[in-house]
């Protein structure tokens, strides 16, 4: 594993962590009245890597899991976010 991979994990590993407390954090100003975070702030902590922590957050906090409109754009979050990734991985290995 070279340098630019050990980055790019440590950055999905922080990231997921980041959108994880995010989403709890959401739930909780949900169901007690506060004020929410602006969906678009969860859709970027997904763009910029935190997907995975997104779909544990999603599990975990039963939260997002059942507005379309939201799913529809995290999911192509998600889906541009690999082939992005997959595209540099394989560019950069053959």
């Amino acid at each position: 594993m070279g340098p630019a991979s050990l980055i790019y994990f440590s950055a999905v590993l922080v990231m997921s962590v980041a959108c994880f407390v995010a989403y709890g954090w959401d739930k909780r100003c949900a169901v007690n009245g506060g004020r929410r975070l602006p969906e678009s702030t969860l859709q970027l902590l997904a763009l910029f890597g935190g997907w995975p922590g997104a779909i544990v957050g999603q599990k975990h906090f039963r939260h997002k899991t059942k507005k379309l409109s939201f799913l529809v754009v995290f999911w192509a979050v998600v889906v541009v976010h690999l082939a992005v990734v997959g595209s540099l991985a394989y560019a950069t290995l053959m």
